[in-house]
């Protein structure tokens, strides 16, 4: 498809927070849009007043006037819409029996990042905060960059970043402009992307009501893993089951990083300093030139200082060090940049910071993710008693998961928790929060 003819752009679900940047974009690239969405929220109505009309009930008449208003044709037209959107849904119904180009979300990003340098960030948690880090660092390291990601950045107060694409940064891989967007597993809508750089920070068992079971999981992100580009990179975590090669001749590159293992990035001498952690950077010399002649050495970069908590977030840091070094950032630009990182809105973000109460709010809806952010508390306030108000996410992840959701929740010293948030899903019998209380 040729985006440059689409003069209208109607959503469908405008109000997700992947579909939300992408509206935004197509506003800022000149296009008309609109859309619907199930609910209004603070995010709806900021597009709202960003000048996005947005309704919240199925009506035909409504989308039939927007378009007419513009005088617009079906050819000038691109209906997006999310999997979430139910089949029998009016208004797609109408766009598909009327003969309207319509597109997933993921299939629009594959289109848009074919013009780009891509940096595609992939993994079943970690990926939005990885994702923020590498756009942040570019931006405050003066690339100008476009950037997509899953949350809105505190920074910035805002899920998408629009380039210019005048600057661009002089990397060791090409002078294209650069996009850096997160990569949905979800839906295997990740498949749509043919990044230089991926990024792959997990590989857990989830979304099994897609993939059936963790085996198909990690096919698509080996898959995934295999459409990086000739002459581009694999950055990942170690240990993950990765079957990464180069055939058919194509020279890429493969970078692990771990925390606690020995791996091409890892971090030492880690110190927690009035809440923000302090650490070292440590690669070996041939994470990016391969000598056979010598072996390789080890350098090091010592005193980041990362304000957002966590081990977790040191370790999502490692990766975000490591594609930027690769894109030929700076390194004292790259320290810089992650001192003033200040997180992603509703990862372990601190809606109250005081000496007797800490209220953090955080979106972790895995066990892990829950694992990670409750321990993270744990070593910031050793002495305190922690409380969990926890909403557990799908009632088919409850189902999957439910020993390792009451293995993290366990961490806790009380736990509140609340009914079952559906989504897309319909009640599964027997699945409910008392379940997980019981355990």
């Amino acid at each position: 498809m040729d985006l440059s003819r689409i003069k209208y752009v109607y959503f469908l679900g405008i109000g997700g927070i992947g579909m939300s940047a992408l509206a935004r974009y197509f506003l800022a690239m000149k296009k008309k849009v609109s859309g619907y969405d199930k609910t209004s929220t603070p995010l709806t109505l900021a597009m709202i007043s960003e000048g996005i009309p947005i309704h919240f009930e199925e009506n035909l008449q409504w989308v039939k006037s927007q378009i007419s208003s513009g005088g617009l044709n079906k050819s000038e037209t691109l209906i997006v819409y999310t999997p979430a959107i139910p089949a029998e849904h009016s208004e797609l119904i109408f766009f598909r029996k009327n003969g309207f180009s319509l597109k997933k979300r993921s299939e629009v990003l594959g289109i848009i990042s074919s013009e780009f340098l891509t940096v595609a960030v992939a993994g079943t948690h970690g990926k939005t905060t990885t994702t923020a880090m590498i756009a942040h660092i570019l931006k405050h390291s003066g690339v100008d960059c476009t950037a997509f990601v899953g949350g809105i950045m505190t920074n910035y107060q805002t899920n998408v970043f629009i380039g210019s694409n005048n600057k661009n940064v002089k990397g060791k891989i090409s002078t294209k402009p650069v996009f850096v967007v997160e990569a949905d597993e979800y839906d295997r809508s990740f498949l749509t992307l043919y990044p230089h750089i991926a990024v792959i920070t997990s590989m857990d068992a989830d979304h099994l009501d897609i993939y059936g079971g963790k085996k198909n999981l990690v096919a698509s992100f080996n898959l995934f893993a295999s459409q990086i580009k000739e002459g581009g990179t694999l950055i990942h975590k170690k240990n993950l089951p990765l079957k990464f090669n180069s055939e058919k001749g194509l020279a890429r590159k493969k970078i692990s990083y771990s925390l606690n293992e020995n791996a091409g990035f890892s971090a030492s001498k880690i110190q927690i300093k009035s809440g923000r952690f302090f650490f070292n950077a440590e690669w070996n010399s041939d994470s990016f030139q391969k000598d056979k002649k010598n072996p390789p050495h080890v350098r090091a970069i010592e005193n980041f200082e990362l304000s957002v908590p966590g081990r977790h977030n040191v370790e999502n840091a490692l990766a975000a060090i490591a594609t930027t070094l690769r894109l030929g950032i700076p390194v004292n630009k790259i320290k810089r940049a992650l001192k003033t990182f200040r997180g992603v809105k509703r990862r372990f973000e601190f809606i109250i910071n005081k000496k007797n109460m800490v209220f953090i709010d955080d979106y972790a809806h895995h066990p892990e993710e829950l694992r990670a952010c409750i321990s993270a508390v744990k070593e910031l306030y050793p002495l305190k008693k922690i409380t969990g108000v926890f909403q557990p996410h799908l009632f088919s992840r409850t189902r999957d998961f439910a020993d390792d959701f009451a293995r993290s929740l366990e961490l806790l010293d009380e736990i509140i928790l609340l009914d079952i948030y559906p989504a897309r899903e319909l009640p599964v019998k027997g699945v409910n929060s008392k379940m997980l209380l019981d355990k």
